[in-house]
């Protein structure tokens, strides 16, 4: 890998294409600082250092800090997310979704198109929210977050909002087509990423002060390269079931008889079971900021990140949501019946309902190692935070999406580069020559 991005220099085009990238990435990131119009950046700043650990600081993570500073990019990519996840689950319940989504480039245009459809209502929708909540909130030495209050500022923001919304979900789109793949991706990993340098520096400011020892910070590293490890070992991890297709003879041409393998990711659900999770355990945290009851209150405490309860909800929903999202995606009849329609075939199993079972069998054990590895990742910065005073947040759906985001980049450069050496075989061919 390390050999092949040397090769990088040489080929103009992945150049421009990176250069590409890079530009608009940089472009998300000043967007990020500029403000919303109407709001007090002062009171705004008091509010949610109050509010730390609730959904707010969930969201703040996927927008790049841009929802802690209400910018024009406050909402991030979330939305584009959330209308992602309501189409890929409509596909099951709804025939014509279905059919589009089995209709090739086609059919991914429309969903793609109804997708940006939903992700602009659904910014719509939060726009107005965090409009009208801002509107009656003050920060905590009483101060309005709300310059002028009405419903004037209601409209500037739902349309300053959802136009930021609309411009990330373009930037990423473009990074796609005209630069080097995972649009989307490079967004939240750009937004996750610049949170380093500040981390950093706030480690060896404490280091500096004695308020964290040397050998503390050198095993905190070890730990950090020893996850990372094995984040990389398990995201790559397969089951490779082998396949076999019989011979067919169609006319004078045979076809078939070749062996293949059918891969099975250990991880096939992604990041998408942590993020559902802290969502639904984070909510009732986050009501309380605005419903000042007693029981409110008492939920909450007990649902914060390094407490016993929210870490067994934490790890019950990851698992949870691990079966459920692979059962979403993966389907082993529709899988089966293909191999079949081709006459493909798993060695020992019955073609049909049996090698439906098998595949459903191995998949349930495979998600039961994803979501324990997945667990075991998201619950490390709770412990780190809680119980050893780590200075920055370490590990968990941040280090998965920065891990699995990096490899799949990686494997896009690749991919590129080995497209290229293709190209270069064939100038060199008989058919290059004939031009």
């Amino acid at each position: 890998m390390l050999e092949g991005l040397k090769n990088i220099q040489k080929i103009p085009e992945l150049q421009r294409r990176i250069i590409f990238t890079f530009l608009l990435l940089a472009v998300y990131r000043i967007g990020a600082h500029v403000p919303t119009p109407g709001i007090d950046a002062i009171a705004l700043s008091s509010y949610f250092d109050a509010a730390k650990g609730t959904l707010f600081g969930l969201f703040d993570m996927f927008a790049g800090g841009a929802f802690s500073n209400l910018s024009v990019f406050a909402l991030g990519i979330m939305p584009y997310i959330s209308a992602s996840i309501i189409l890929q689950l409509l596909t099951i319940a709804v025939p014509h979704l279905e059919r589009l989504s089995k209709e090739g480039e086609a059919g991914r245009r429309k969903i793609t198109q109804y997708t940006r459809y939903g992700t602009v209502i659904l910014s719509i929708i939060q726009g107005f929210g965090i409009a009208v909540g801002l509107d009656h909130m003050q920060g905590p030495n009483g101060a309005d977050i709300v310059i002028n209050h009405g419903w004037h500022f209601w409209l500037m923001t739902v349309i300053t909002l959802t136009a930021g919304t609309a411009f990330i979900m373009w930037l990423g789109e473009q990074i796609t087509e005209r630069g080097i793949g995972n649009g989307i991706s490079l967004i939240i990993f750009a937004g996750i990423v610049c949170r380093g340098p500040s981390a950093i520096f706030n480690t060896f400011r404490l280091l500096s002060s004695g308020e964290m020892g040397i050998f503390f910070i050198v095993g905190l590293i070890v730990m950090m390269i020893a996850v990372i490890g094995v984040i990389v070992f398990v995201e790559s991890g397969q089951r490779r079931i082998p396949v076999q297709y019989a011979k067919r003879v169609v006319g004078r041409k045979v076809y078939g008889g070749q062996s293949t393998h059918l891969p099975l990711k250990v991880n096939s659900s992604g990041v998408i079971p942590p993020i559902f999770a802290s969502s639904i355990i984070m909510f009732p945290a986050t009501i309380a900021n605005f419903v000042d009851h007693p029981v409110m209150k008492a939920v909450s405490g007990a649902l914060m990140p390094g407490k016993w309860a929210y870490e067994l909800l934490y790890v019950a929903f990851i698992f949870f949501f691990c079966y459920f999202y692979t059962a979403v995606t993966f389907n082993p009849t529709d899988v089966a019946d293909n191999m079949k329609k081709y006459g493909g075939y798993v060695p020992g199993i019955r073609p049909g309902k049996k090698t439906a079972e098998y595949l459903d069998t191995i998949l349930s054990r495979l998600t039961f190692s994803g979501a324990i590895y997945v667990s075991a990742v998201c619950v490390l910065p709770s412990i780190l935070i809680s119980y050893f005073n780590v200075p920055f947040y370490f590990g968990g759906t941040a280090l998965l999406i920065v891990v699995g985001v990096a490899l799949d980049t990686a494997g896009q450069i690749e991919t590129h580069l080995l497209a290229r050496q293709y190209e270069g075989f064939m100038k060199k061919g008989r058919i290059a020559r004939r031009r």
